[in-house]
């Protein structure tokens, strides 16, 4: 009896499986799509050479010294505001290693800077002025760079004339000096940039003769604007 049940046991469970076998199966699972590759944005380059017009503005103060004359034996020394605006061309040359820049940077400006003629020191002589016609500087840069901007930091020569009209006659002389300053550089386009600077002009020192002997008539600060655009190899 035992074994009459076990055989009917096992065959409805032979069947069952049989069963199963004939159901339709489950669909696969649909493919999975594959993975976007979504490359990061390039880091902009600021190595290369460049070319560039600028123009901005100047000022700071011119000192006179009016030698003794009569009624004043000891001389009369007296200074005077001095401003105008500066426009010209720029051209320069940029390394970069990792996010620090260095370069090389010189230009060259028409300068209308002058102190006008209403000194009060020059009522003892009777009209002077003092202006500059150019200036020029090589400097050298050192940056860091922010993708498409750049900080840096410049400094180098600065070169210029300095001249000096009293009562209609003007003498010119050429000076040199050194500048340093700040500034900020954008990438407007990939190869086009703008930056603005603060310069601080310091002239060689030395009195030059005449009726007023003038000591300083650079400005002693510049801020010029600078559109470029850049070359790369």
């Amino acid at each position: 009896m035992k074994r009459i049940v076990f055989a009917v046991m096992l065959s409805v469970a032979a069947a069952g499986t049989a069963f199963a076998a004939d159901l339709p199966q489950a669909p696969p699972p649909p493919p999975r799509a594959p993975v976007a590759y979504i490359p990061a944005p390039p880091v902009y380059n600021w190595g290369g050479v460049y070319v560039g017009i600028n123009g901005g503005w100047g000022f700071g103060t011119a000192k006179y010294t009016v030698p003794p004359i009569a009624g004043v034996p000891l001389g009369v020394t007296g200074s005077v505001n001095d401003s105008g605006g500066v426009v010209g061309g720029t051209f320069g040359a940029n390394f970069q290693s990792g996010a620090f820049v260095l370069g090389v940077e010189g230009d060259f400006d028409y300068s209308g800077i002058n102190t006008g003629t209403t000194s009060t020191i020059c009522v003892l002589v009777g009209t002077c002025q003092t202006g500059n016609n150019w200036l020029s500087t090589l400097r050298g840069r050192v940056g860091f760079a922010w993708d498409r901007v750049l900080f840096y930091g410049t400094g180098g020569g600065v070169f210029g004339n300095a001249q000096t009209t009293v009562n209609g006659v003007s003498t010119t002389h050429t000076q040199a000096g050194w500048t340093a300053g700040l500034g900020v550089e954008v990438a407007l386009a990939e190869n086009w940039t703008a930056k603005a600077n603060t310069f601080t002009l310091i002239s060689a020192p030395g009195p030059r003769p005449g009726p007023v002997r003038q000591q300083l008539a650079w400005p002693r600060m510049a801020v010029p604007l600078s559109l470029s655009s850049l070359a790369r190899a």
